[in-house]
């Protein structure tokens, strides 16, 4: 799953509780149906959070290991990086 769909995932969870609250709150007779919602979206959202910070991991693991084969081209793609940055800062 790449990060644009784990991102999109992400928002419609939160869409999800935000649509489900406003609804118990215009109902607001059934406290237990908004508690149980919330515990609900927010397992599904801890779920979701704990597979991007493991795929996050495992990125800088191969990130890591591509620098330590490859020392000098992590060098230039580090100095090539901080020139875009150094040039679009400079605009501003």
């Amino acid at each position: 799953m790449s990060k644009d769909q784990q991102s999109e995932l992400l928002r419609n969870e939160l869409k999800s509780l935000a649509d489900t609250l406003e609804e118990v709150l215009n109902s607001s007779s059934d406290k237990s149906k908004a508690e149980s919602a919330l515990k609900d979206t927010r397992s599904r959202l801890s779920e979701t959070g704990e597979r991007i910070v493991n795929q996050t991991k495992e990125a800088a693991d191969y990130a890591d290991d591509y620098v330590l084969q490859n020392p000098w081209t992590g060098v230039g793609i580090g100095a090539v990086v901080g020139v875009v940055l150094g040039v679009l800062l400079a605009r501003r």
